[in-house]
């Protein structure tokens, strides 16, 4: 699965998975499935209704439009979600991380003409497939693509480290700290380290020493180590 980067004003990296192609075309099919049935049932209350409505086309425009706008509609009032897309744990998300406005939930909607309707879903195939960040037409120009929400756990993502059976620790004060504190420091300063910015690590040794009340005399890379694992030694013995 393809994913993309998001860095946040406090400079630390977010992986994004985009929704595979196999997703997408699910949660359309589901979202096909209600308009089918709304067709259906606006059809008998259509024809129920229409000897006591003497202007058909004002019944008609009434019933048609939230099928017209079903997807600007629910994309716009759920957060980038249709029920096919909410099924499926999928949403559009801006390419930078920001919520997509309404003028891109529009776009994407306009450009449905193209990328779905008239090409049965073909060129939105195509172009998903040769451009990458899981982009249709309607995702180019409005700088918008579709992400999977589904929480994918990894080692590195857990507030699990390796700790030895002799390992000694240091500073008992790191209780001070819960479980999502400890994951939170670790993902700051894991990133960090991977991006080679110091000056990130050192403020947060700034600001890990000064919650737990400690003076440490390791350097501020040595120091965060040591805290993470003195936080699984003392965790893991309870």
């Amino acid at each position: 699965m393809d994913n993309f980067q998001i860095e946040t004003a406090q400079n630390v990296s977010i992986q994004q998975n985009i929704a595979g192609i196999g997703e997408r075309i699910l949660a359309y099919l589901i979202d096909l499935m209600i308009l089918i049935v709304y067709v259906f049932i606006m059809a008998f209350v259509v024809g129920v209704l229409s000897d006591a409505v003497t202007n058909q086309w004002v019944l008609s425009l009434l019933f048609g439009l939230p099928f017209f706008l079903y997807f600007l509609l629910w994309e716009t009032f759920w957060d980038g979600k249709t029920p096919g897309k909410a099924a499926m744990k999928i949403k559009v998300a801006k390419l930078d991380g920001s919520r997509p406005k309404f003028s891109d939930y529009l776009i994407r909607w306009l450009l449905r003409l193209v990328d779905i309707s008239i090409s049965s879903g073909g060129v939105a195939i195509c172009v998903i497939l040769l451009r990458g960040k899981g982009q249709r037409l309607g995702d180019m120009a409005a700088n918008t693509t579709v992400i999977d929400e589904k929480k994918r756990v990894s080692f590195k993502d857990t507030i699990l480290v390796e700790v030895a059976d002799d390992y000694l620790p240091v500073y008992p004060q790191v209780t001070v700290f819960d479980d999502a504190q400890i994951r939170k420091i670790k993902a700051v300063y894991t990133a960090a380290k991977r991006d080679g910015k110091h000056n990130v690590i050192l403020q947060l040794s700034e600001k890990v020493s000064s919650l737990m009340e400690v003076s440490p005399e390791e350097k501020p890379l040595q120091f965060i180590d040591r805290v993470l694992s003195d936080y699984n030694y003392y965790t893991q013995q309870l």
